[in-house]
């Protein structure tokens, strides 16, 4: 009985140094979070995109440029300067 005493009194004691605060103590009302609005209407615009979003001939027509037709375009010509070069990275692929 005497060591389930000072056990519970040693563990109450080790959560006595355990607990700390921080940075001296709990934060000031003046340096709480303030919302920004245009921030959380930026973030509410974000969330819904894909509501709002139109797919019309002009988009499509730049997500299949920017999607498509870019990364092709700079593959090719990066593999077309390796293979004028005669470069070993392109030797070794082949």
């Amino acid at each position: 009985m005497r060591f389930a005493t000072l056990r519970r009194q040693g563990l109450v004691a080790a959560n006595r140094l355990q607990q700390r605060s921080m940075a001296g103590g709990p934060i000031p009302a003046n340096y709480k979070v303030k919302k920004n609005k245009f921030v959380e209407e930026w973030n509410g615009r974000r969330e819904i995109t894909e509501k709002t979003w139109d797919a019309n001939p002009e988009t499509v027509l730049s997500v299949f440029f920017y999607v498509l037709v870019l990364p092709y375009g700079v593959y090719s010509l990066t593999r077309a300067e390796f293979q004028s070069k005669g470069d070993r990275r392109y030797k070794d692929c082949f």
